[in-house]
């Protein structure tokens, strides 16, 4: 459900971005202001970005094959990174190189009007852009603080577009000051700080983003949630004493991979752990949707210290 809802986020941004893009270098191209220009660097990155969203999303779609045994589920992860990157690069750098370039030969703006009514418009198309992104991730937010949602999300589109959409409104606003101020004072070098502040908004807005994708690019694991029903399932089952140790692990945004060791009464015969073993999987997926592999191990619970499980596993025990 949350890919759609990213989806849908990832084309009225792309849709934004593309129109307000053309209207600002317009506007660059008769008045010379860069903080206009550097608006519309970010825009063609924002663009650009949305279509590297959806092409992760494409790729991800492909089945697991000999090579990719767990399938492409992380290339929504891996684009989502390279997002990141660009709008460090493209937007950032270019965005502060361009500021201290006119801070260092700075000149008058020609019909300075026009980027403040560019900019005008541009504000209230990233916001209804920036609304829709809003309106998707609370249907699927719950919840969550909005800074617990961008962080613990899996899938990556909808907190890469609501990061996006709200630095291109900030954005917008340094800049609409920025040219405002010159002017009314007649004073060039507002613009150009207003340049290098918008390239050190998308500097620290990548690197959140950057951040985030590393640790899904990684591997993160499930919620805490996820992981209490994960355990009563296991633990509920006739016949098993108890959930020795287990790990869950997200191979992609929408697939959840999950390897435990199940404990089984010493004089179970072999019929009966397989079919046990096969009635918890069932359970599982019909518990956990997106719990698409699953990997359950028989075993012993034998009480003896030197084989206690180790600290890195998630230990869970019933009271049996």
């Amino acid at each position: 459900m949350s890919a759609s809802h990213g989806t849908k986020a990832v084309v009225a941004a792309f849709l934004a971005n593309t129109g307000i893009a053309i209207t600002k270098f317009v506007a660059w191209f008769f008045s010379g202001s860069a903080s206009m220009l550097a608006e519309a660097i970010h825009s063609v990155a924002d663009a650009g970005n949305q279509l590297l969203l959806l092409l992760g999303g494409r790729l991800a779609k492909r089945k697991a094959d000999a090579e990719h045994p767990f399938g492409y589920g992380r290339e929504r992860y891996v684009w989502a990174f390279v997002v990141a990157l660009v709008l460090f690069s493209v937007g950032g750098l270019f965005s502060i190189a361009e500021g201290v370039s006119k801070l260092r030969d700075p000149h008058e703006l020609d019909i300075i009007w026009l980027p403040l009514v560019v900019l005008g418009i541009a504000i209230v198309l990233e916001s209804l852009s920036f609304r829709t992104a809003i309106k998707e991730s609370n249907k699927v937010r719950g919840k969550a603080r909005w800074v617990d949602f961008i962080r613990k999300a899996k899938s990556p589109e909808l907190p890469v577009i609501l990061l996006e959409d709200l630095a291109a409104l900030l954005g917008l606003i340094f800049a609409f000051i920025a040219v405002g101020l010159t002017a009314l004072t007649g004073n060039p070098l507002f613009d150009a700080i207003g340049t290098v502040v918008i390239g050190v908004l998308l500097i620290v807005v990548a690197a959140v983003l950057a951040v985030e994708m590393k640790s899904l690019l990684i591997g993160e694991g499930a919620t805490k949630e996820d992981t209490a029903r994960i355990a009563r399932v296991l633990n509920a089952a006739p016949g098993v004493e108890s959930v020795i140790h287990m790990k869950a692990l997200y191979l992609g945004p929408d697939e959840l991979m999950i390897a435990a060791k199940v404990a089984f009464p010493p004089k179970s015969d072999i019929e009966h752990v397989a079919r046990t073993i096969n009635e918890l999987e069932s359970l599982l997926r019909a518990e956990i949707p997106h719990a698409r592999v699953i990997y359950i191990e028989p075993d012993l619970y034998l009480h003896r210290p030197e084989i206690a499980p180790s600290t890195d596993h998630i230990v869970i025990q019933s009271g049996n």
